[in-house]
């Protein structure tokens, strides 16, 4: 818990410019600059000017608006994951261990791997919806904290009070604003996370085996031929396994697949982020909830339309070399 709220205090700067870029905020104009190939385009600022502007109306206190709310949702997220995932071992029994590959492997291990990697994706879907459920009315206030900068509102000034407000003026319903598309982003990030590094490190690392062949037969037994990389076979031949290739060596690779996969899936299913953070600050009476940021939304179906229409479903996604689209139109100050 300590760490986790370490690293939220770390990048509340990050996320507050990003959720203020998401919801089309932009205080500075366009400058020209120069992109990675060294054409001049006009560019929005990126998020070291952005934080200066922020720190310049606010000063550097500024930048950790929504941090109580956002240190909530964090440390209560926590604990409900982890009591979760508690439970669901309590009942589901522990997970099962499987020997490291050998040579003559058979498709039943492959098989028992693949229903332990389905067992724990699901009881990880589960801890992580339920953190999410929980959580998702300290998200909705820290986004709403967050926007207040565009209207320089103080309706959200406190975590209670933000309680107390959204109760009264939308119900219930307002502190699980947007909380389908996050529920089905996070689900579907986690599915691909999980099934692509599966498949990467069951056919494409356990399988690529290197293997050191002796020399055939008339050849006195005695002559190396050489390493080769190629899939074990299931028996035959003298084998010998190369030292480089040690078990840490290959737990490190599927370390980095892991990170890899979960990089990639975050990227696809940012889309449905974006989606739940407008959704969240909607017509809530802030100004960066209405036009001209943002019609209102009949649903969050019907702003994945809109921003898909208007070719902006990666809005906010890059916080660098944020060049200007053509044809469209910014508001800033």
């Amino acid at each position: 818990v300590l760490l986790g709220s370490g690293l939220t205090v770390l990048s509340q700067p990050l996320m507050y410019v990003k959720v203020l870029v998401q919801v089309g905020y932009e205080p500075l104009p366009p400058t020209l600059g120069r992109n990675i190939f060294g054409r001049q385009v006009y560019q929005l600022p990126g998020l070291f000017s952005y934080a200066k502007h922020i720190v310049k109306v606010d000063g550097r206190a500024g930048l950790f608006k929504g941090l109580a709310p956002r240190l909530c949702s964090s440390a209560i997220g926590t604990v409900v994951h982890s009591k979760v995932l508690q439970f669901g071992w309590t009942v589901g029994g522990s997970p099962l261990t499987l020997p490291p590959s050998q040579p003559g492997a058979t498709k039943k291990e492959t098989v028992s791997s693949l229903e332990q990697v389905l067992k724990e994706t699901s009881r990880e879907m589960v801890a992580r919806s339920a953190a999410t459920l929980i959580t998702h009315p300290f998200h909705v206030i820290t986004l709403r904290c967050m926007v207040q900068f565009i209207g320089r509102e103080t309706k959200y000034s406190g975590t209670l009070s933000a309680f107390a407000t959204i109760y009264r003026e939308e119900g219930i319903l307002g502190f699980f604003a947007g909380l389908i598309p996050r529920l089905l982003g996070d689900i579907l990030s986690l599915w691909l996370c999980n099934m692509l590094a599966y498949l990467i490190n069951t056919y494409a690392l356990d399988n690529g085996v290197w293997i050191l062949e002796s020399g055939s037969a008339g050849t006195g037994g005695g002559n190396l031929q050489g390493w080769s990389r190629r899939p074990q076979p299931s028996g035959g031949g003298i084998q010998v396994p190369l030292l480089l290739l040690q078990v840490s060596t290959m737990a490190e690779m599927k370390s980095y697949s892991q990170a890899v996969t979960g990089f990639f899936a975050s990227m696809l299913t940012y889309p449905f982020v974006l989606v739940s953070n407008l959704m969240a600050v909607n017509n809530c009476g802030l100004a960066g909830g209405l036009l001209p940021y943002a019609p209102t939304y009949s649903s969050w179906l019907d702003c994945w339309s809109q921003l898909h229409r208007e070719g902006n479903m990666s809005r906010g996604n890059s916080l660098f070399f944020r060049k200007v689209p053509v044809g469209k139109r910014y508001v800033w100050d």
